[in-house]
Formats: structure tokens, sequence, C-alpha cells
């Protein structure tokens, strides 16, 4: 099993391969639920992944609704500025789903107050509206493998 880092509605296609490239650089599969506001074939996301893409494990489902049934809610960390818990306090496993949302809205407000306790922030500066998604994949990433991994 590996961790899995979880896209919902992924609008900008090169913070997408970037977090692909992350993604294969780290050891971690990625799932990509739609829709996207981009075509999966796009050439700024393969250009961002690099030559990365073809060692990627990646799944994509065009809804949350197809992906929902397949998450294993009990390992669910869901991420947003919102979020109760400073993400190191997250106790990962090797099965964690690290779930993103959007870059322009986020998770789905109704999908975070029904896993409130399953909801996690990385701290900014009040001055910060937000991080960019591939960063925030980044940073959170690191530390469940620096959880899960013997480096």
């Amino acid at each position: 099993m590996r961790l899995k880092v979880v896209l919902v509605e992924p609008e900008i296609p090169q913070n997408t391969g970037n977090i692909g490239r992350l993604c294969v650089a780290a050891g971690a599969s990625l799932v990509i639920v739609g829709p996207t506001g981009f075509i999966i074939n796009d050439k700024r996301l393969k250009r961002s992944g690099m030559d990365y893409w073809k060692y990627l494990d990646f799944t994509f489902y065009p809804t949350f609704e197809e992906a929902w049934p397949n998450f294993d809610k009990e390992n669910l960390f869901l991420f947003s500025p919102s979020g109760k818990t400073i993400y190191t306090q997250g106790n990962y496993s090797k099965e964690s789903l690290l779930v993103f949302g959007k870059e322009s809205t986020g998770l789905d407000k109704m999908l975070l107050k029904e896993f409130e306790n399953k909801t996690y922030f990385i701290p900014m500066r009040k001055e910060a509206r937000s991080l960019n998604l591939a960063n925030s994949v980044a940073i959170v990433l690191y530390e469940a493998l620096r959880q899960t991994e013997k480096w």
C-alpha cells in the first residue's frame, strides 16, 4: 500500500503536472477526481510533469460520485484553510488519502462539515489567503512520508 494524493476538481494543469512529478519522487499514488479545468492529456499537464508521467501510479474518476465509494473513509485527511487541526498532528499511515480541493474554492463545504474531525490546515500568516496547491501537497505529503517511511 502507498500514500495517495487525491485532487478533487483541479483547475490548473501545471499544478497537477507538478503534483504528479512530486508523487513519483515520493512514491505516492495520484488520484484525480473530475471534472477538471483541463483535459487529462493537456500538453501543459505533461510538460510540468516532465517525463515522470509515465512512472506515475495514477487513477482518474470523472466525478466525485464515482470516486467516493472507492475511498477508505477511515483513512481520509482533508486539507483546507478552515481545517480544525494542524497538518503535523495528523497520524498518517501508508493507507492515508490526502485530499485537496480545487485551486479556486477548495473542498466542498458540506464534505468538510461531514468530516470535520478529519480536516487539517497548513498554518500561514493572516495576510495570505492560500498557498499554491502543488506547494500544499508537497508540505503535507512529506510530513506523511516522514511519519511512515524509514529513509
